[in-house]
């Protein structure tokens, strides 16, 4: 499911190219020193393909691995094994799915380090926040749906003497296709409630970063789940996703991507009237009012380059009030002019390369128009050409442009890259007007000393997700998700459940019952 550039939101499929005549290569490839096998999962078993793709590493450009190339054929057979496995794994009792999850999640733990150097070759994100962050909140993610799984429950009520009970019913197999930007966290956070809610799985990783998925599926075997339980379909979105969406017998639909993909897989999964949860892209704000500590403000806005500015909730769009512009962006270029841009598995480097050429030219052509239209660059503006050249990679100078109008492309549309822009306001009201005006509300961060002022502007505020005095603290108990074209449902706590599950309410008649000895 490709979609033309440049379309807002992190590019989950891409046009694909032509297809190779034939696997000319071993059906494993050695990567940052662990084996991966490059074949499909499904039914338990390793399928190959006859055409192959190529997956490359952002850090060098140099080729990783050969990657079997799913298409119809492929998907059919990972939806008919998530099919066969449904009965047996939607009448496993929820203590023993919450047992296998926490062995899948001890797998993580135990493969920590491979996933690691992995995922860090396959995307270019830093290799110690794989290490620290990324990596241990996949397995958290997989514990906490195993867990809250057994806490699931709704008080029993009555209506005129009737007993209601309610249920979570498993709902079938599950198509969960995830980005490039946290590979196998992003997939974990569908994958948990998913089995842990008694529905198979046919997870579509991203083709520009399929290897941690295939790691996991060696992971959920080596823990016991029964085959066809977890299924992993490699390839294209146009070859591999479009069919998999489109299968009747997908009953659930999970996406993180772009809009105009999203627009495609619910036209798909609409015509099975299928429920559909959607993560799309984000133009976010960060409000700094004149009342905020900015040293606090300068840190949260320079965090927005985390991942090379590749985070979905990023807010790339800095409002300060007027009176506090100067001061706050001495402190702001102060620190981004300190970050370390180089090889991720480096501890110094604090920005890595953006995931693929093709992607470093779309966040150069937003900033080259920007440019154009006669906004200025305060930082940046450019990929780093001395560290590409030399490395062969896709690396990208952190931006912060100036003179930039509500209406325009560059705030507008979601550019996916560290290229942040910078706004001034005056009020409260036109602050909120400005962080409001876009058809995005994924998130958005104020910097406030003022409480109050913090609650009424976080009420007025269209975004899924708000912080205040803060970033990126999320607890998946929590509701997420988005509001416009960032996306619809919620995910996360007893939400994830309501997704992926059939809520069935069982009204009993108080009397009645007849006992036949």
């Amino acid at each position: 499911m490709a979609h033309p550039a440049p379309a807002p939101g992190p590019p989950a499929h891409q046009a694909a190219p032509a297809p190779s005549e034939s696997r000319d290569h071993p059906p494993t490839a050695t990567v940052a020193g662990v084996t991966v096998d490059t074949r499909h999962w499904i039914g338990g078993e390793r399928l190959d393909s006859a055409a192959t793709f190529t997956d490359r590493s952002p850090i060098d450009g140099t080729p990783l691995a050969e990657i079997a190339r799913g298409g119809a054929e492929e998907a059919r057979a990972a939806v008919a094994a998530a099919r066969a496995a449904f009965p047996g794994w939607a009448a496993t009792p929820p203590p023993e799915r919450a047992r296998l999850l926490h062995a899948i999640a001890d797998g993580v733990d135990a493969r920590l380090e491979d996933l690691a150097a992995v995922e860090t070759a396959d995307n270019g994100a830093l290799l110690r926040s794989h290490r620290r962050g990324v990596m241990p909140r996949a397995a958290h993610n997989l514990r906490f749906f195993a867990d809250r799984l057994l806490a699931l429950g709704h008080d029993d009520f009555t209506t005129r003497g009737h007993t209601n009970h309610v249920t979570w019913d498993p709902a079938g197999p599950a198509a969960l296709i995830t980005p490039w930007n946290a590979p196998l966290m992003l997939a974990t956070w569908k994958i948990g409630p998913a089995l842990a809610a008694g529905d198979p799985v046919v997870l579509k990783p991203a083709e520009w970063t399929p290897l941690t998925a295939s790691l996991f599926a060696d992971i959920t075997a080596e823990a016991g789940l029964p085959p066809g339980v977890f299924n992993v379909l490699q390839g294209y979105g146009a070859e591999a996703g479009e069919p998999l969406v489109s299968d009747a017998d997908i009953r659930r639909v999970s996406f993180t991507g772009s809009v105009p993909t999203a627009r495609r897989i619910a036209r798909a999964a609409a015509e099975h009237l299928v429920p559909t949860s959607f993560e799309l892209g984000g133009k976010s704000p960060l409000l700094v009012f004149a009342d905020a500590d900015l040293d606090l403000a300068a840190d949260l806005a320079v965090e927005q380059y985390d991942n090379a500015g590749q985070v979905c909730l990023a807010a790339t769009r800095l409002l300060v009030e007027e009176p506090v512009r100067d001061a706050f962006l001495e402190r702001f270029l102060h620190r981004a002019r300190a970050l370390v841009q180089g090889d991720p598995r480096e501890e110094a480097t604090g920005i890595g390369p953006t995931i693929h050429p093709r992607h470093l030219e779309r966040v150069d052509g937003f900033v080259r128009r920007a440019l154009a239209a006669g906004a200025t660059a305060l930082l940046g503006g450019g990929p780093h050409t001395e560290l590409t050249g030399r490395t062969g990679g896709a690396y990208y100078r952190p931006t912060l442009l100036a003179g930039v109008a509500q209406d325009s492309e560059i705030v507008q549309e979601e550019v996916f890259g560290p290229v942040l822009t910078l706004q001034t306001f005056t009020t409260e009201d036109e602050a909120v007007a400005l962080a409001n005006g876009t058809r995005f509300g994924l998130a958005a961060t104020l910097a406030t000393g003022d409480r109050d002022r913090a609650d009424r502007v976080a009420a007025r505020l269209v975004a899924g997700t708000v912080w205040t005095n803060c970033f990126f603290v999320r607890d998946l108990a929590a509701p997420f998700g988005g509001s416009r074209a960032s996306g619809m449902g919620r995910e996360g706590g007893d939400w994830s459940f309501d997704f992926y599950c059939d809520l069935k309410n069982t009204v009993t008649a108080p009397k009645g019952w007849q006992h036949h000895g």
